[in-house]
Parts: C-alpha cells; sequence; structure tokens
C-alpha cells in the first residue's frame, strides 16, 4: 500500500510514490507526476522553502476546470491557471508532498494556529479511542476554542478526563481540546469524509468556558 493524492477540481493531476518511496518518505503523498506543477505559498502567495508548510498550489497546461454555474467559486478557487487547493503541505528536498492538513481545519485559538490533525492523530494513538474529530468553536475570549469528538473503541471505558492527560503528555498546552465529547458516531458523508461543518454546529455553544491558566491568548 502507498499514499497518493489528487482531487476533482486538478482533472488528471496526481501524485504517486514510486516502489519502495513509502517505506523510505513516511507521510508523504508522493511526487507530482508530470505535466503538474506545485507549489507552496505563504498566505501572501510567497513561495516557501522545502520543508515549510503552506497552501499547495497546482497547475495543469491548458484551461482549467470550472464549478458548474458558479463563476464566484471558480474565480477564488483558480488564479492565473494555479488551483488553491485549500491543503496545508510542505514540499521536501527532492520534490515529495507532505499533506498536513486543510486550511480551514486551522484553529487560532488565543492567537495559537492549531491544526485539527495533530490532535486527531495524538487522540487515535490512545488504545481506547477508534475514531476522533476536532474542530473549532467560538470563545468569547480566546476567539476559538477546541472541542474533540471521539468515538471508543469497544469495550474500552475510557473518559474524557484520561484523554486530556493523554493528551497532555504529547502536546502544548494549548494544543489539549477542553471540551471531549464521547459519542456512538461521527456524522460522514456517503465517501466517510468526516462533516466537520455537521459536527461544529452540534458542538459549538453559546457561552464560553472560562480561561484556565497557562491556555489563554497570548502576549
Amino acid at each position: 500500500m502507498s499514499n497518493s493524492y489528487g482531487m476533482a477540481e486538478a482533472g488528471q493531476a496526481f501524485c504517486a510514490m514510486g516502489k519502495g518511496e513509502s517505506l523510505e518518505r513516511i507521510g508523504s503523498v508522493g511526487k507530482p507526476m508530470a505535466p503538474l506543477e506545485v507549489r507552496i505559498v505563504d498566505e501572501d502567495g510567497r513561495d516557501l522553502p522545502p520543508g515549510e508548510v503552506g497552501e499547495a498550489l497546482l497547475r495543469l497546461p491548458g484551461r482549467h476546470r470550472e464549478y458548474y454555474r458558479d463563476p464566484e467559486a471558480t474565480a477564488s478557487t483558480w488564479n492565473d491557471g494555479w488551483l488553491r487547493t485549500g491543503d496545508l503541505a510542505c514540499l521536501d528536498g527532492d520534490g515529495y508532498l507532505y499533506i498536513v492538513g486543510r486550511k480551514k481545519d486551522v484553529i487560532i485559538r488565543g492567537g495559537n494556529n492549531v491544526h485539527a490533525a495533530d490532535i486527531e492523530a495524538v487522540l487515535c494513538e490512545h488504545p481506547g479511542v477508534l475514531e476522533a474529530a476536532v474542530v473549532g468553536i467560538p470563545h468569547e475570549v480566546l476567539g476559538e476554542d477546541l472541542a474533540a469528538v471521539v468515538v471508543l473503541a469497544p469495550g474500552t471505558p475510557t473518559t474524557a478526563d484520561q484523554l486530556r492527560e493523554h493528551c497532555a503528555t504529547r502536546m502544548a498546552d494549548y494544543k489539549v481540546p477542553r471540551s471531549i465529547k464521547i459519542t456512538d458516531e461521527l456524522p460522514k458523508n456517503a465517501t466517510g469524509k468526516v462533516l466537520k461543518a455537521q459536527l461544529r454546529a452540534q458542538v459549538s455553544t453559546a457561552a464560553s468556558p472560562p480561561v484556565e491558566p497557562g491556555i489563554g491568548p497570548s502576549t
């Protein structure tokens, strides 16, 4: 088995791993296959050096695709022939691509950027966790706070406090979710992707919890 990468908007553009490369480049989705071009850019559209995380842009020769009867979405997605994927990624020195997460899944908690995928990965390391999803919810002081929704593995009576302790030993304080909800299943679409917008609506509350020492806004 090996990872690969592509998206409907990019058409035939994709990345692929050569035989044996998946063991040498753990976490990579492969190398862009010609004639695909890939750039990693910052918020201002400037190219980033290898190893630095930014948004992945894709380009193929010829006319790009368009969203059906949605010129506004098309204009916001393609710029000068480059497809804005919305994926956070980096390239290594040999041109192999690594996907870190989605831009919309970056949660700004008290001025600190938190990648939901990082927390989900740590939660899933716990033997009692089958699945986990993390979303940002409004907070009147921090701007956004972290909320985790977890599906436990059968026969494992794990508590939210145990999961917080697990996270605290592996991540900085500001990355530890204070809200952890245990549920029977995560909302998903037909392809198995977690519906985070729906999940966010379920866990968001009008009242923000108090700020705890050590995880308040950055100064």
